[in-house]
């Protein structure tokens, strides 16, 4: 949903009248008008920003609406962004007509151009009250990439191809012999591997993107060490050579078991609930596909039971996590 920039110094605005004081070397001044908004950067901005849009959620009454997909009784929203979820074109029509409706009434106006659809079978009309939206199939969304298809693959490649732009920015670096071999694997783990490794915990990783994982992992140890593929030194070779610990995988699983051990200690919340995979209905006909939660059975080699006991004992779970991630191997190896 898009926020017209005079609405957003409204917000601003709202502290327009109050005294303020400046902090120098010497100690702090007097009070004093400040005559304007929040400045850039200040934390209350968000804050008044989200007080207002969740106003605007509320008024709208989608959580008590019987339309739309909820999960754990709520629709999805994060900041200027909302996620609506129907099961039909007309239950879709119903949720954005009473979002931009009381968007209207608290002075806004929904960003039709930034609005996108996605649907996992074909739309017919493209409409919202005569404005053609944008039917996609896929978006990004908190900075990772959703796809119509619900699969993890196209995010990983995407997340790949960043971290290569990455390394190929560090190019000076690597071939620099002033810096230690020590240092520029440092470097790689501290500014490259991050970027790769951004939404891995909700990552469903196969045997294919694991490969891949591990393929980019090699490909900047040899760039760093400045081997070329016609050198044909073995992968064993680099890594004996630059001596890394963890795979760049086995860091992806054990931020994703970590993750799970946090969810799992919680009393009740919405990732808890949404974390076993389990859906009303019955599937479609064929193999079912890979879940997040399988990942994890997989690894531990204990049932969802086990895993509830193992998670609560702290000591326990992290243990059980460093074991698990000092045994992960490399497909390549």
């Amino acid at each position: 949903m898009g926020i017209p920039s005079h609405r957003v110094c409204l917000l601003r605005n709202l502290y327009k009248d109050q005294a303020a004081t400046v902090r120098t070397d010497h100690g702090t001044t007097d009070w004093f008008k400040t005559g304007k908004g929040v400045q850039q950067g200040c934390i209350l901005s968000p804050y008044l920003f989200n007080l207002y849009a969740e106003h605007i959620m509320r008024r709208a009454g989608l959580d008590d609406s019987k339309t739309g997909v909820k999960i754990a009784g709520r629709n999805l929203r994060y900041a200027d962004d909302t996620t609506l979820m129907a099961e039909s074109e007309e239950e879709l029509r119903s949720l954005i007509t009473k979002v931009k409706e009381e968007n209207a009434k608290a002075g806004l106006q929904l960003n039709v151009k930034k609005t996108k659809i996605m649907a996992t079978t074909p739309i017919d009309n493209r409409q919202i009250e005569g404005e053609n939206v944008e039917a996609v199939t896929d978006f990004i969304f908190l900075g990772a990439e959703i796809t119509a298809d619900a699969e993890c693959s196209q995010e990983i490649r995407r997340r790949l191809l960043l971290g290569r732009r990455a390394m190929a920015n560090l190019d000076k670096i690597g071939k620099s012999r002033d810096i230690t071999l020590a240092t520029k694997v440092c470097i790689v783990k501290a500014v490259v591997f991050p970027i790769v490794t951004y939404g891995c915990k909700s990552w469903t990783i196969r045997k294919a993107e694991r490969r891949k994982i591990d393929t980019f992992e090699l490909w900047c140890w040899r760039k760093i060490l400045r081997v070329p593929w016609t050198a044909r030194r073995s992968n064993q070779s680099i890594i004996q050579e630059i001596m890394p610990g963890y795979s760049l995988e086995g860091r992806i699983l054990e931020a994703k078991l970590k993750y799970f051990g946090h969810i799992m200690r919680r009393q009740e919340s919405l990732e808890k609930i949404t974390m076993p995979g389990k859906m009303e209905g019955k599937r479609k006909r064929g193999q079912p596909r890979a879940r997040w939660i399988d990942g994890i059975l997989e690894v531990t080699g204990l049932t969802l039971k086990e895993l509830g006991a193992a998670t609560a004992d702290r000591e326990l779970w992290r243990g059980l996590v460093h074991e698990v991630t000092k045994s992960r191997k490399r497909l390549c190896d």
